[in-house]
């Protein structure tokens, strides 16, 4: 291996070049630092060139890398970001001068910290040109995240006192305790959550909450949620350069595969975090879109989904090195030809055409099936509202249907239609739709068109409500928000507030619905239904009409 000495070597002669690279011909015995001998040259020719030298060494004692800085700072060669496995130490230690025999300084500690090197050692040189003093700093297994190291105290050059073989053992065996223990997080993707205030948000608490729920229901482990409150988001990386190197500290800590972003991030965004961080970078939108995958379980819902994934991801498709690109030149096709990249983008392009001309067959058929039902005159009540607030547990309570209902975010992506009988042989066709969430993406609206057409061709909508969610306000709003873009506010709406089993303050809860002429009830207590299923006796039969739309009181504005 050819050894060469790098950084800023510009200006150096050529006797003091090979000084330099005679460093690599010295070996550092197993418990030291930093043998006294190596100190002292390095302190010696870092005086006598005005500028900082440094050199990483291997577990073996190894020379690996000596390169050059100035007088104030040094910047280390390229090394890679991981070592063998996540969250193990690099196994390289740095050793480097400072002239004016200073300690270790922020920069020191961010590298210690960023590339996980074993540990970072600063010999201070005096006045004389000598080595004065180790100053030595390593990781803290689980250390705070703005520090997550510690600094040990100084120690004379001449005569070191720290062994390091001694130290990086139990560093590495406090290290593969932590490792078994995250071992029955197994099969989850372990992440940092990263939320971002923007302006006067009120509702942070509620979105990091939510965020969460998104992460739990898509099988993500979240290790730590980071905040940062900002006038308006950065450019280039949605939060500030200083935040990043936070964010990727923590990441780095304990050990997280990927950092997912409670805020959308354009594609110049994504980028520049992924190629800072060279971590897997995962925005709300992404997050959504994945669970929605998951769950996807019908032809429609399948479609849909992929449709919606293609949007999202057709301007995120980037060329990594355009140097690299295959060209389909050739006979009959001379000049420079189509990119890998251009390739993808017109496949990507053909195959959203190709989807939304199966949904919208699709979507024809399910309009036939609904015609039909119009046409015998039974009634369809569509149950819409915030994801997991209950809705398809409520349309099996009042079916006895066995519609699938849990306790996650976007349990039902396809509509499903049970009747429910009324007296006097009067029936009506209930329906489950897809579950809202706030800033809920373009691109998955448009997807699923198709199925919140049921809601349009319904007669009467009820709007479930979770009363138990102390942001339910927010939540009423944002699916007021969403039915006003479908154009859906002007029909009539019943407002139940569900899940009152949960409830601690029932009387103030009763108020409320007083307040909005919203109904109380629990999809778990069919006891409950009462004055719910009158009013939607009410609301869709008078005086021999189907449906009364002039019932103001179900029609509230949210």
């Amino acid at each position: 291996m050819q050894h060469e000495v790098t950084g800023n070597t510009q200006g150096l002669k050529a006797s003091e070049l090979k000084a330099l690279e005679r460093v690599y011909r010295r070996r550092v015995a197993p418990a030291e630092v930093v043998s006294s001998e190596l100190a002292s040259f390095l302190a010696e020719v870092s005086a006598s060139i005005h500028r900082q030298v440094g050199v990483l060494i291997d577990r073996r004692g190894e020379i690996t890398h000596v390169f050059v800085g100035d007088a104030s700072k040094i910047v280390l060669p390229d090394v890679g970001r991981l070592r063998g496995g996540a969250g193990r130490f690099r196994g390289l230690r740095l050793v480097h001068t400072h002239l004016r025999g200073e300690a270790l300084t922020r920069d020191d500690l961010t590298d210690l910290a960023l590339l996980r090197l074993d540990l970072v050692c600063a010999i201070g040189v005096d006045t004389g040109g000598r080595a004065g003093r180790l100053y030595i700093g390593h990781l803290l297994i689980d250390g705070p995240a703005d520090r997550p190291w510690r600094e040990l105290p100084p120690e004379p050059a001449h005569a070191p006192v720290t062994d390091f073989a001694r130290l990086i053992a139990s560093l590495e065996a406090e290290q593969a305790r932590g490792r078994r223990v995250a071992a029955t997080d197994r099969g989850k993707d372990r992440a940092l959550v990263v939320h971002v205030a923007i302006g006067k948000t009120l509702d942070s608490d509620a979105r990091i909450d939510e965020m969460r729920e998104l992460c739990r229901t898509a099988g993500v482990k979240v290790l730590d949620v980071m905040t940062q409150r900002r006038p308006a988001v950065d450019p280039k990386y949605l939060v500030g350069r200083g935040k990043l190197d936070e964010i990727l500290l923590r990441a780095m800590q304990l050990g997280a595969e990927m950092v997912i972003f409670d805020h959308d991030l354009t594609p110049g965004q994504a980028r520049a975090v992924s190629d800072a961080t060279e971590l897997k970078v995962v925005d709300r939108t992404m997050l959504i879109l994945d669970i929605f995958a998951q769950h996807a379980t019908s032809r429609d819902g399948k479609l849909q989904v992929e449709l919606a994934q293609l949007k999202y991801a057709l301007p995120r498709l980037v060329e990594k090195n355009t140097m690299m690109s295959r060209l389909t030149g050739g006979v009959g096709g001379r000049g420079p030809g189509e990119t890998k990249l251009e390739i993808s983008r017109r496949r990507a392009r053909e195959r959203i055409h190709l989807l939304e001309k199966k949904l919208e067959e699709l979507a024809a058929d399910r309009r036939l099936r609904r015609s039909r039902r119009t046409d015998r005159g039974v009634p369809i009540v569509a149950i819409c509202g915030y994801t997991n607030a209950g809705k398809s547990t409520l349309l099996n309570a009042m079916t006895e249907g066995n519609t699938l209902a849990a306790d996650k975010l976007f349990a039902t992506l396809d509509p499903v239609s049970r009747r429910m009988r009324f007296p006097h042989e009067r029936e009506v066709v209930m329906t489950d739709t897809v579950g809202f969430i706030r800033d809920l993406p373009k691109d998955l609206v448009a997807a699923f068109r198709a199925t919140l057409e049921e809601m349009r061709d319904a007669d009467l909508l009820v709007h479930v409500v979770d009363a138990s969610d102390p942001d339910r306000a927010q939540q009423i709003h944002a699916v007021g928000t969403i039915l006003r873009d479908l154009e859906l506010a002007e029909k009539p709406r019943l407002l139940v507030l569900n899940k009152a089993d949960r409830v601690h303050d029932h009387d103030e809860l009763e108020r409320e619905a007083r307040r909005e002429g919203a109904f109380v009830v629990s999809a778990l207590d069919k006891t409950t239904f009462g004055p719910l299923l009158l009013a939607v006796e009410r609301g869709l039969w008078r005086e021999g009409k189907t449906v009364d739309r002039s019932i103001s009181q179900f029609d509230q504005a949210i």
